[in-house]
């Protein structure tokens, strides 16, 4: 099967029900998405498929017809993703496991909303766990990443 991750297209010999998840970090080598919960309920699988969010626990990369982008394809050490510049400068990661997942669902929430409102974000964010906390500091960061987008 073909696959396109992070704008480059892989062809594969794989079961169509196995999980995005173990396709990418397995077969890929990309390690960025992590294994959580397995039942799509903490978010740290999160990952973009044409955009949108997606759980890639649970989704069998035979269900997948568009593009994935993963944390490692978001941006660059040399051209961070808006979301990713603000995550540095408020420092939100501490343990840090939840982050690749939080940063994908706050990057395509202002893809949607380049303004929201912090009922925004936490409807957005709500399926997105964080043992340590950092909420305060995860919403500081999309305030200031919508900033950055909107060139404010």
């Amino acid at each position: 099967m073909k696959l396109t991750v992070n704008g480059k297209t892989h062809q594969l010999d794989i079961e169509p029900e196995m999980p995005l998840l173990w396709v990418l970090r397995d077969e890929l080598n990309l390690p960025g998405t992590k294994y959580g919960c397995g039942m799509a309920l903490c978010g740290a699988c999160t990952v973009h498929v044409d955009g949108a969010p997606v759980r890639s626990c649970v989704t069998p990369v035979g269900a997948v017809s568009g593009a994935v982008t993963t944390i490692e394809g978001l941006g660059t050490p040399a051209t961070l993703h808006a979301v990713q510049a603000a995550w540095i400068e408020h420092q939100v990661a501490q343990c840090g496991y939840c982050q690749s997942g939080q940063i994908m669902s706050a990057a395509a929430l202002l893809q949607q909303n380049k303004a929201p409102s912090d009922a925004d974000i936490d409807a957005a964010m709500s399926g997105n766990l964080c043992r340590c906390g950092a909420y305060p500091r995860i919403r500081a960061a999309i305030h200031d990443a919508a900033k950055r987008i909107q060139g404010a």
